[in-house]
């Protein structure tokens, strides 16, 4: 097969990521959806911290989405899986680190990066996003760019670890807005917390005038992801 025949078949295959994955994810709502290192080991803190975050959570009633893999990906999917609610797993096929964990109760499975994306956005009420390498701040930028051009509902977005983050986001204020290329108020559309209390009080705190559903023009917005 030539490769304009397997490039038009290939739309088929994406289509039908997209069909599964809204079907399977449309009833988890609400939902958080939680980033972070493949590399981190059981024994770190941002590991074990992962976890109690995405437990509390899901003893919260919040589904808990994660990227399916090792790292902080498999200490959220386990927080959740040994709470009350779901643990979902948007697993990707990659050369090197992406192993599936066992703490899921909805595992899908994608070869595409941009159709894993929207599963990430589209059904989340809020984003945890906790130390990680180029993946991590990939995602992270990806949500901060839809919000802040329109393209998709605001969201809490909560970062964990102070330390970690602090040079990000002073580089965010003292190189990004000093040379105009973001406003000032972009850099209320994140916050940083360091406890799951302080996560699930911040998520509380965004809802409280309204309910965890979109609304019906948040939900046009997000049929445009």
């Amino acid at each position: 097969m030539n490769n304009q025949k397997r490039e038009a078949w290939k739309i088929f295959q994406i289509i039908a990521e997209f069909v599964d994955g809204f079907e399977q994810l449309s009833h988890i709502r609400p939902a958080v959806s939680v980033y972070g290192s493949a590399r981190l080991k059981e024994d770190h803190p941002d590991y074990q911290r992962a976890e109690a975050i995405c437990l509390a959570l899901s003893n919260a009633g919040f589904s808990v989405i994660s990227g399916g893999g090792p790292g902080i990906m498999e200490a959220a999917n386990k927080g959740a899986f040994e709470g009350s609610s779901s643990s979902i797993g948007l697993n990707i096929s990659l050369p090197h680190e992406q192993h599936t964990n066992p703490y899921q109760d909805i595992s899908l499975n994608f070869r595409h990066f941009f159709a894993r994306k929207v599963m990430f956005v589209k059904y989340a009420t809020a984003y945890v996003v906790l130390p990680g390498g180029f993946g991590t701040l990939d995602e992270l930028a990806e949500i901060l760019t839809l919000i802040q051009t329109g393209k998709s509902r605001r969201i809490p977005i909560i970062l964990i670890n102070k330390a970690f983050w602090s040079g990000l986001i002073s580089w965010f204020s003292d190189t990004l807005l000093a040379a105009g290329t973001i406003n000032e108020k972009d850099l209320d559309l994140f916050q940083i917390c360091e406890t799951p209390d302080e996560v699930l009080t911040a998520i509380f705190d965004f809802y409280e005038q309204r309910g965890f559903a979109p609304s019906a023009e948040e939900e046009e917005v997000l049929l445009e992801l």
